[in-house]
């Protein structure tokens, strides 16, 4: 982690003292926390997908839309709230899109039919977008300088084992509880509301300035220190969310596909092993060169998509979820790498709306994709677009290889001062 992160937090006296008066660590931790929960609550419906599929004749395409709703109105909350934590402070804002977030699940519970099911996820995802900038914010500002790296370590891997975590609960709760598309949202809803209740008890980073309505309006601030960063690593990182896209709301529905007499749990079970593999390989690649650790991930792209289609083609479900694991490694290392090299430069008075620009990038990257995925199965069938959605996320990863070797070396070069030009 930067001494930038460090560093502002030893000149920001209100956030600092307030920090010093209550426990660190318990803070950090509830932060890590919400953020597991808020994407155990955002994967939670990927296995429960052909319930609603079976009770209500869904389509693919309705699938898909359901699931992006999700995410775009996750991507409406980050354009516009991405900084309000930097102006209120990250307590009341956490704390209250918490609240929100319980009122969704309590809606996801009670759905009954396609349009129910699409409008509690649109708030879902606008609670998560408030929640997971703030939260994400936080966990920077309670960088231990004894301890560097654990925060961006943290708002890595936490998400991941959250997807992990959620589609498991979900998967085992179809399987062995009564109501299964009720009982998995009672249980979230009871845990982001005692997040919520817990929230105000937590240390407050960030002092109350003024601008919060002004911070309303949508825009991405993204600092001129990682803007380049951005532009470079770009394209890795809409290849391996687009592939996120693709398991987390077609998974599902390819499984069946290639085995139609799979149990039920193999269904959800694909995006979990994704999701797993992505949080186990950010915890293998946490020290190595966040560079070589997004190429590496590019690199696993390719073998994932090749992997995946096979299993269309005989080698059936050990293949899918081979491809699965492997796309789950390409996550993970270049989640892990982007960020690490966003936050290497990143100033800290901007931290909850650089994070913000990070999510819009990754989101857009999920929903839009799967949305296209969907509508096409309706014209071309599951196996054809799961054909052409491969292809387009290898030659992406190909690209992202491209801008990431040249990065790689311009970084390697050594930098030589002009002989007329002084020495400090």
């Amino acid at each position: 982690m930067p001494d930038a992160v460090s560093g502002s937090l030893a000149h920001c006296p209100v956030g600092g003292g307030r920090a010093r008066g209550k426990s660190r660590a318990a803070s950090f931790g509830l932060d890590a926390s919400v953020l597991v929960a808020l994407l155990a609550a955002s994967s939670a419906p990927t296995p429960l997908y052909p319930l609603y599929q079976d009770q209500w004749g869904l389509s693919a395409l309705a699938v898909t839309v359901v699931f992006s709703a999700y995410a775009l109105a996750l991507l409406s909350a980050l354009l516009t709230t991405g900084a309000l934590s930097d102006r209120l402070g990250r307590r009341p804002v956490l704390a209250g899109a918490l609240g929100v977030q319980a009122v969704a699940m309590v809606l996801l519970a009670s759905a009954d039919g396609v349009a129910s099911l699409t409008a509690a996820r649109l708030l879902q995802g606008a609670a998560t977008g408030v929640a997971t900038s703030a939260a994400g914010a936080a966990l920077l500002d309670l960088e231990d300088p004894r301890r560097p790296g654990r925060s961006a370590l943290t708002n890595t891997i936490a998400p991941l084992v959250g997807m992990a975590a959620g589609v498991l609960l979900s998967t085992l709760l179809a399987r062995f509880a009564p109501a299964p598309t009720v009982t998995v949202y009672a249980l979230l809803a009871a845990l982001f509301a005692a997040q919520a209740i817990a929230v105000p008890f937590t240390a407050e980073t960030v002092g109350r300035r003024a601008g919060a309505l002004r911070s309303l309006r949508p825009r991405l601030g993204v600092p001129p220190a990682v803007r380049r960063t951005l532009l470079t690593t770009g394209t890795a990182i809409v290849a391996v969310w687009a592939l996120g896209g693709f398991y987390s709301s077609l998974g599902p529905a390819l499984v069946r596909l290639v085995a139609p007499h799979a149990p039920q749990a193999a269904l959800g079970m694909v995006f979990f092993t994704l999701s797993a593999t992505a949080a186990l390989t950010v915890w293998v690649v946490r020290r190595t060169d966040p560079l070589p650790t997004a190429i590496g991930g590019c690199l696993s792209v390719l073998p994932a998509a090749a992997l995946t289609l096979s299993g269309l083609h005989g080698l059936g479900l050990p293949a899918v979820y081979g491809g699965a694991a492997l796309a789950g490694v390409a996550f993970g290392a270049v989640s892990q790498g982007v960020l690490r090299m966003l936050l290497a430069s990143l100033d800290g008075r901007h931290r909850a709306a650089t994070l913000a620009a990070y999510y819009v990038l990754s989101y857009l990257s999920m929903s839009l994709p799967a949305i296209a995925a969907g509508a096409a199965t309706r014209y071309y069938g599951l196996g054809a677009t799961s054909h052409a959605y491969a292809v387009t996320a290898a030659l992406l990863a190909a690209a992202a290889l491209a801008a990431l070797s040249v990065s790689r070396r311009t970084r390697s070069r050594p930098h030589r001062t002009p002989h007329h030009q002084p020495l400090p």
